[in-house]
């Protein structure tokens, strides 16, 4: 087995459904946004889905990923600990904040258990000493740049993971059937690989977000009388 091969297998370890980060359990806002009506069918699960990769959470991790990847390539250690603390301030509701640190938690504990790797657990006490948990795209960017996986095919995984994850909620909420959930995932195939390539080539500066009704209905799914998501 190749080299290429390997890390391949890892990357597909890393971010698979079954890899223990509970991504099952968060809907980030979704669940609030199908009790209010806004997403009902396939359609609007792949407006609120694409508007979520594009213009929410899914561009700003982007950026924060192809950051922390490239400091960790670099050996820029201090970089990738105030990519950390950039990303702790950036989410909007205690949802989401929650959602983002403790799959990033879960993913490098368990991560550093399995695969050792003593720039890792640097990173960990680094993040330790300023009280920050790693959100979740830093320590997928951290884990995959030490490993050696290249950057689009790290982020082009972890954005395909994300959006995967919030077709699944769709599937169990609206609900959707099964072929309908499959044809979202193809249908928001070029709208990940747009958002890949354009962090790639974003600043960090120009970092951001505009997704003000993820947003509301992440804040309103705190106070949501029936729920099966934490988020």
């Amino acid at each position: 087995m190749s080299r290429a091969d390997a890390l391949l297998y890892r990357l597909m370890t890393w971010l698979s459904p079954a890899f223990p980060v509970g991504g099952f359990s968060y809907s980030h806002g979704l669940e609030y946004a199908v009790e209010a009506g806004l997403v009902n069918d396939a359609a609007t699960a792949r407006g609120w889905i694409e508007g979520i990769i594009l213009d929410g959470a899914g561009r700003a991790d982007a950026t924060l990923f192809a950051a922390a990847w490239r400091a960790v390539q670099s050996g820029d250690g201090a970089r990738l600990v105030d990519v950390a603390e950039l990303a702790e301030a950036l989410r909007g509701t205690i949802e989401t904040a929650l959602e983002s640190r403790a799959q990033g938690h879960a993913f490098l504990d368990t991560v550093t258990r399995v695969w050792a790797e003593p720039r890792l657990a640097e990173f960990q006490r680094d993040c330790a000493a300023r009280d920050l948990a790693p959100a979740y795209p830093v320590a997928v960017a951290a884990v995959a740049a030490t490993a050696g996986i290249g950057l689009r095919a790290a982020l082009v995984a972890y954005l395909q993971a994300f959006a995967a994850l919030l077709v699944s909620a769709a599937v169990r909420l609206v609900p959707l059937g099964q072929t309908d959930g499959q044809r979202v995932t193809a249908a928001l195939e070029p709208i990940v690989l747009g958002a890949a390539r354009a962090a790639i080539v974003r600043p960090l500066d120009d970092i951001g977000s505009a997704a003000p009704m993820v947003d509301w209905t992440s804040m309103s799914h705190e106070t949501q009388h029936t729920r099966l998501f934490r988020s």
